[in-house]
C-alpha cells in the first residue's frame, strides 16, 4: 500500500479532503497532519474581528472532514524533511500522547502549510508584538488584547505593515471598537507606498476618511514595551500589530528542496517540486517556476481541484496533467463595517453590495466544504 502524506491544513488540501472522501485514490493510505485542528478562514478573519461573524463560523475542523475521507489525522508541526529516507519529522504531536516526536513515512508528500511570519528584520516584534501569523496565534491574542483594551475604554494601536490584509485588519478593529462605545486610536506604518493601484487607492482613502493615520515609506526600526521606534520620531502604543509580507519557511531549504529566491518552494506546471518529483506543494508555500503570483488565499483555493487530480496521477504511476494559476482574480476587501472595495485587473468599485458579494462567495466556501 502507497503512503500520502498531506502536510498542513490549508486551502488546497481541504479540497482533497473532500475529493478523496468522494472518490478515495484506491490501495493509498492517507495521512494529514497538521499543527492545528481547525483550518481558519482567512478571508472571514476580518468580518470576526469587525463583528460579523463568529469564529466558528469562519473555520473548517479538520478532523471530521478527514474521517469523513477515511484519513488519519496527527495534530502535529513539520520541523525537518529526509528526501532520502522519505519521512517527515514531527513535533507537538498529540496523538502520541506524550508530545514526542515522530518521522512519518511517505511515498508521496503534498505540501500546503502556508507562510510563516518574518521577523528577523523588526527587532522585539517577536516580544513586543502580536503578528498576524500563524493565524491561530493572532486569535488567541487579540481576543486577550482586545479585552484588555475594552476595559481601559480604547487605546492605541500602530499597525506595522500596511499591505491590504494589515488595511483590512485595521478597519475591522476600528468598527469593533465604534460598536462597543470606545474609540480606537489607529496609525498604520508601511516601509513602502501604501496600497498601489486603483483598488489600493479607494482603500486608502476609506481608510483616510475614518481617521487612521497612514505613514508611508516610514518603517519601523524597532519596536520597544509601548512604542514603535521609527527613523524620526516614536509612536506610543498599547498594542502593535504586525502584518508584514508572507515569508517562507526555512526546513523546505534545509531538506534541499529547490526554492525560488525567497525560500518558497518552486514547484513546475504540475505543482511537483522541480527538485523532488515525489513532492507536490500549492498555496503560499509555494511558487511556480516562470509564473510568479501574489501570496493569496485566492489561488490556494483555486490549486486544490488540480493538486488533488495530480496527487491521484501521480499515485497510479499516470501522467500529471499542467495547471497554470491565473493571471487576473477577483479581490474582495472588507472596509469594517459591511461595505467592500474589489478589483479585477485594473478595473475597481466599492459599496456596500460588494461586501454582500464576498460575503456569499466567503459563506459559499465554508458550507461547501463543511
Amino acid at each position: 500500500m502507497k503512503r500520502l502524506v498531506l502536510l498542513g491544513g490549508g486551502h488546497a488540501h481541504v479540497h482533497c479532503l473532500s475529493s478523496f472522501a468522494g472518490k478515495p485514490p484506491p490501495g493509498v493510505a492517507v495521512t494529514l497532519v497538521s499543527p492545528f485542528a481547525r483550518q481558519v478562514y482567512s478571508g472571514m478573519l476580518p468580518g470576526w474581528i469587525a463583528g460579523h461573524y463568529g469564529i466558528d463560523e469562519c473555520v473548517l475542523p479538520l478532523p471530521p472532514l478527514a474521517r469523513r475521507a477515511g484519513i488519519e489525522f496527527i495534530q502535529a508541526a513539520a520541523t525537518s524533511l529526509d528526501t532520502t529516507r522519505r519521512t517527515l519529522r514531527c513535533e507537538n504531536d498529540n496523538n502520541s500522547g506524550n508530545g514526542s516526536s515522530r518521522d512519518i513515512p511517505y511515498d508521496v508528500l503534498s505540501i500546503d502549510t502556508g507562510p510563516v511570519a518574518d521577523l528577523s528584520h523588526l527587532p522585539g516584534a517577536r516580544e513586543h508584538a502580536l503578528t498576524v501569523r500563524p493565524i491561530e496565534h493572532f486569535i488567541e491574542g487579540w481576543e486577550k488584547d482586545k479585552a484588555r483594551l475594552l476595559a481601559a475604554q480604547g487605546g492605541r494601536i500602530v499597525m506595522a505593515g500596511a499591505g491590504a490584509a494589515g488595511v483590512e485588519l485595521a478597519l475591522a478593529m476600528q468598527h469593533a471598537f465604534k460598536l462597543a462605545g470606545f474609540p480606537l486610536d489607529l496609525t498604520i506604518v508601511s516601509a513602502a507606498d501604501t496600497l498601489p493601484g486603483h483598488a489600493g487607492a479607494r482603500l486608502l482613502r476609506i481608510v483616510r476618511e475614518r481617521g487612521i493615520r497612514v505613514l508611508d515609506n516610514t518603517p519601523a526600526l524597532r519596536i520597544e514595551p509601548g512604542r514603535v521606534i521609527l527613523p524620526a520620531r516614536e509612536l506610543e502604543a498599547d498594542l502593535v500589530i504586525v502584518s508584514t509580507g508572507a515569508s517562507a519557511a526555512l526546513w523546505p531549504r534545509e531538506a534541499g528542496l529547490a526554492t525560488d529566491e525567497r525560500g518558497f518552494i518552486l514547484v513546475n506546471d504540475r505543482l511537483q517540486s522541480t527538485s523532488h518529483p515525489d513532492i507536490f506543494a500549492a498555496g503560499d508555500c509555494a511558487s511556480t517556476l516562470g509564473h510568479p503570483r501574489p501570496k493569496s488565499g485566492v489561488f490556494a483555493v483555486r490549486a486544490g481541484p488540480p493538486l488533488a487530480q495530480n496527487l491521484r496521477h501521480a499515485l497510479a504511476g499516470e501522467t500529471l496533467r499542467i495547471y497554470l494559476p491565473q493571471q487576473r482574480t477577483l479581490y474582495l476587501i472588507s472596509a469594517g463595517d459591511r461595505y467592500a472595495v474589489g478589483s479585477w485587473g485594473g478595473i475597481s468599485w466599492e459599496g456596500a453590495w460588494a461586501w454582500r458579494w464576498k460575503d456569499r462567495i466567503d459563506r459559499k466556501f465554508i458550507a461547501r466544504y463543511r
